[in-house]
């Protein structure tokens, strides 16, 4: 649960310096957003911002559910590269899709990559890989497999202002990641 605990650290850090920055009207410089050019720290920064403390305290929770699952098979720096690369690509991919679909947004939260970190779990399990050596089902049908799941998963948290193509993202990532053992140290 190490790892866990030290992703919420920095995520707890990061918010203290929004506040912070918040005072002199520069809360916005963790925000991911496009041309990413700009401000390219943004890709690592958003994922630990958090536009209020409700929206850091769900994310917390989502967190401290499947991270230590995570945490198990993988080891420290595995853990905290895959949040930090699946964080960005989630990011990344609402700032960019979302730009196509209406008003450019900025993106902060860590929610994608803990759709990533579940989504590790889903096909990394005993049952979920005994299920798919029996199905015998083609790489790219496990894709559309996993992009429906993504789907799904991301439906249940559908609401206004919800980063949902970053949870799919995420999602899907993760997915990927736990069918092929990306994070197992075995």
């Amino acid at each position: 649960m190490r790892a866990t605990l030290e992703t919420l650290g920095v995520a707890l850090l990061v918010g203290a310096a929004q506040a912070l920055l918040g005072v002199v009207g520069l809360a916005g410089l963790f925000a991911l957003s496009t041309p990413v050019a700009v401000a390219p720290w943004t890709l690592v920064t958003s994922v630990y911002a958090h536009g209020s403390v409700g929206h850091l305290l769900a994310n917390a929770l989502a967190l401290l559910l499947v991270g230590p699952l995570v945490e198990r098979r993988t080891t420290r720096a595995r853990f905290h590269a895959f949040v930090v690369t699946t964080g960005a690509l989630a990011g990344l991919a609402q700032v960019t899709l979302g730009s196509l679909l209406g008003p450019p947004v900025a993106v902060l939260g860590i929610s994608g990559a803990v759709f990533a970190l579940g989504g590790y779990l889903l096909p990394g399990n005993v049952v979920s890989e005994t299920l798919f050596d029996r199905l015998r089902l083609s790489p790219r049908v496990q894709l559309v497999l996993f992009g429906l799941v993504a789907v799904v998963l991301t439906a249940t948290t559908a609401a206004p202002g919800v980063a949902l193509i970053a949870h799919a993202t995420g999602a899907f990532c993760g997915l990927v990641a736990g069918r092929v053992g990306l994070l197992d140290a075995r």
